[in-house]
């Protein structure tokens, strides 16, 4: 006869777990076009002002970016660096 009865302590995190699962899923795809627009000055520093522009966009896009992300990282990047010797300048 000995049923397990879960106690109200472990409802009360189950669903406040899952509160905030839910919280941060949501929150995913503005956090990643913020740090795609905040790291759009390396972009153009390391590929070129057109590129970068270009690099930064695509990434900004919430689902677009990850699967150009995801395919760079199978495959190189899709927006070449520019040369060695043209980023020092």
């Amino acid at each position: 006869m000995t049923k397990e009865n879960s106690s109200l302590k472990r409802k009360l995190v189950h669903a406040g777990g899952w509160t905030v699962a839910k919280r941060v899923a949501k929150s995913i795809p503005y956090v990643g076009t913020a740090m795609a627009i905040g790291l759009v000055g390396y972009d153009i520093k390391r590929k070129g002002v057109v590129k970068g522009i270009a690099n930064a966009g695509l990434d900004a896009i919430p689902f677009v970016g990850l699967g150009k992300n995801v395919v760079e990282f199978f495959t190189g990047d899709l927006l070449p660096d520019k040369d060695a010797n043209q980023q020092k300048k």
